[in-house]
């Protein structure tokens, strides 16, 4: 597997990252099993581990740090802080320097390690400065506790005026962005990608399966919503004429990747890893047999007459259906675009 540059780090990550959301209750619920997995994707190549606290409660961090017990250095290891982790408590969650500080040291514990790799935020906060949450993880770089931080699911803006901040404060900066990104979620490619490219930050792509559509589980003959409650039920409503439009495209493209002599799952994670500006997209098996499924798609490359088909079936900068995105969930509450002042 060939390695490639974190953005303007000097570190070397794989184009696969192994993805922990679904380890643990959420997913794969038997630990043993999921350090199965861990360690066969390990010797497979993949040095890049991606997790976060609020997966599975805290489970998911504990299970990758059992898996990497006498690894530790062999791995680039990710997590994330931000979700809510405690329902009742307004202040364990967001990007606040109280709760950052608190939550480094309990992801530290569940990982059972010195020292975070990179360490994100989940998501961008409406009402927490910048700053604020960048000077709490500039702390902890200095301390030794986090090696690298970055950000996930920022629109352009917000990683522009991150930048900024960080250079007029003379702070620690993001140096990747973690956004959606598949052939049927587009979006960041008209902005969060040349933005990332323009400021040397590593991308690591999130769901290039799209939840699934893109794994061959939905077809047009076998249509039906997903049991598991981390998915939302927008995303799998069948009535939404945007939700059929998937489903026609998720035809169009199984059949593209037979006559590439490839898998849909194939063609799906290599389209993602063959964009110049993605370092690595990030694969979440629940069970062995899926990564076994993911594998192959470091290893392909894309032919121009098969990248023209995608594009013509969806369009470059086009999420197909809204509900897929990440983006504007503050920006475009009712509250918020009103166009009539108070």
């Amino acid at each position: 597997m060939e390695y490639r540059p974190l953005g303007r780090t000097g570190v070397k990550v794989s184009p696969l990252c192994l993805g922990a959301m679904m380890f643990g209750p959420w997913g794969n619920d038997d630990r043993a099993d999921s350090i199965r997995i861990i360690h066969h994707a390990l010797d497979a190549g993949i040095n890049f581990v991606d997790t976060a606290d609020v997966y599975s409660g805290g489970a998911s961090e504990e299970i990758v740090g059992e898996a990497l017990q006498g690894r530790r250095d062999d791995v680039f290891l990710a997590t994330k802080f931000f979700m809510p982790m405690n329902e009742d408590d307004p202040n364990q969650r967001c990007g606040s320097r109280r709760w950052i500080v608190r939550s480094v040291e309990d992801s530290l514990r569940r990982l059972n390690t010195d020292y975070i790799d990179l360490y994100q935020v989940h998501r961008p906060s409406p009402d927490t400065d910048v700053e604020e949450t960048l000077g709490a993880l500039s702390d902890l770089i200095h301390q030794g506790k986090v090696r690298y931080i970055g950000s996930s699911s920022y629109s352009g803006s917000q990683i522009v005026e991150a930048q900024w901040a960080s250079r007029d404060r003379n702070l620690e900066r993001f140096v990747t962005e973690q956004p959606p990104y598949s052939i049927l979620v587009r979006g960041i490619e008209e902005d969060i990608l040349p933005t990332v490219q323009r400021h040397g930050m590593g991308t690591l792509t999130y769901s290039p399966l799209s939840g699934g559509w893109l794994s061959g589980r939905w077809r047009k003959d076998s249509a039906s919503a997903p049991s598991s409650s981390a998915r939302p039920s927008a995303r799998f409503d069948m009535s939404k004429a945007a939700n059929q439009r998937k489903l026609d495209i998720v035809e169009d493209l199984a059949l593209l990747a037979e006559e590439a002599g490839m898998t849909l799952i194939e063609l799906a994670i290599a389209f993602v890893i063959n964009h110049p500006g993605v370092t690595s997209a990030i694969v979440g098996p629940r069970t062995m047999e899926q990564l076994e499924s993911y594998l192959p798609a470091a290893d392909i490359s894309l032919s121009t007459d098969v990248l023209d088909r995608i594009d013509e079936l969806v369009a470059p900068g086009v999420t197909v259906n809204p509900d897929d995105n990440s983006y504007g969930a503050h920006e475009l509450t009712p509250q918020a675009r009103r166009r009539i002042r108070p």
